[in-house]
This record gives structure tokens, sequence and C-alpha cells, in this order.
């Protein structure tokens, strides 16, 4: 049996925020242009959402919208953010290199994410992750989009005994609870206080997680 620490990508480990402002400009200009959108970017709404499935994004960003103009603009969305991180406009957090290093001597460590595969893949081969990381995880594999029962997959699969989830969203610390494995919340740019409430531990910083004893 495994001991293992479950990552989520976007605002744990990823910098989301650094593509996010101008990969989603790119979007809502293409749609502005095609006569589809008018107004600012709604950027703060979706920062306060940041981290759902890419459909629940434009569910809540283009409620008026069909749903093929939403896939489409989805599909831009994607292009644009794979497009800057290898451009290297985007960033992993402070010590997360270091931070994995270690905890990889101890502990096997896989990536559980709302984020596509093909976006997920970028960041792995922009910043070499797959050195620690052993398995990445898209919600693509599961068909509700649903975070617990992507963790129960990670578990299932890899047989694993006892761990963590580390995320900075609700949805990766109802994912552990779910699983019965500790929840450690990330208190980073997209954190919402109430939502870290409901953690086990709360980071400031990834080099944190070297210290937690119970995991």
């Amino acid at each position: 049996m495994t001991q293992a620490i479950i990552f989520d990508m976007d605002g744990t480990l990823f910098q989301t925020n650094l593509i996010l402002e101008p990969g989603l400009h790119a979007t809502f200009n293409v749609l502005r242009e095609n006569g589809h959108w008018q107004g600012e970017t709604p950027t703060e709404k979706y920062r306060e959402i940041m981290g759902v499935p890419l459909p629940v994004v434009w569910e809540t960003l283009l409620p008026n919208h069909s749903q093929q103009i939403r896939e489409e603009s989805n599909v831009i969305f994607l292009e644009q953010l794979v497009e800057k991180i290898y451009q290297g406009k985007g960033a992993l957090y402070d010590q997360a290199d270091q931070t994995l290093e270690t905890l990889s001597e101890k502990y096997t460590l896989y990536i559980a994410s709302n984020g596509l595969t093909e976006y997920l893949d970028a960041i792995m081969d922009k910043y070499g992750l797959h050195r620690w990381i052993k398995k990445t995880y898209s919600i693509q594999l599961i068909s509700s989009g649903n975070k617990s029962e992507l963790v129960k997959k990670v578990i299932e699969e890899n047989k694993i005994s006892r761990g963590a989830v580390v995320g900075d969203r609700y949805s990766d610390i109802k994912a552990a609870k779910d699983n019965g494995l500790l929840a450690i919340g990330c208190e980073f740019d997209f954190s919402q206080p109430a939502e870290l409430a409901q953690a086990d531990v709360i980071i400031q910083g990834l080099s944190d997680l070297t210290a937690i004893s119970e995991i």
C-alpha cells in the first residue's frame, strides 16, 4: 500500500494568475470580434470561481450564450493558456521544486486537477514536474466532473492507504475528506477563507508541507 500526496495544480503548484488574465482577455477579444460579447472581460468573476471544471466556467461567464459558443470559447481559452505556458509567462509557486523533491523522497506524488489534459501536460512538460510527480489525473477522466471521484480514482488505481490532498479550493478539501485523507488548504491567490476553514491544515507556502508530520 502507498503513502501519497495528491496535489491540485491551479493556485496550488502553478501560479495560474500569471496567464489567466491575458488568456481570458484574448478569448473575449475573439468573442467581441465575432459579435458575441460587449463590455469588459469578466476577470474578477472568473477569479471567484477559479478551480471549477471548465464547463462550469463557461456556463458562469457566458450564461446567456449557446453551448456551441461556450465550447468554442473553451477551445480558444485552452489554446491561449497552453501557448502562454510554453512562452514562459507562467510560474510555479516559490520553492515548489525543492518541496516536491523533498516530499518525493518519502511520499508518492500525484496531480488531480480540474484542468484539461493538454493544459496539465504543458505545465508538467515546461517545468519538468515528471521528475517528482508519478502521474497526472485530469477531471476529463471523470464524466461527472466531481473532484472527489477523481481523487477516489487516484487512490484506487495506486492502492493508496494513507495521505493528503493539497489544494486551494473547497473541492480539494472535500475530495480529501470524502476519501479519508488529510485535507491541506493552501492560502494562496485564489483561496477563500470560508473554504479554507474546512481544511485540517492550512499552509501559507509550499515549503510548509515538509514540516507536517501527520500525513
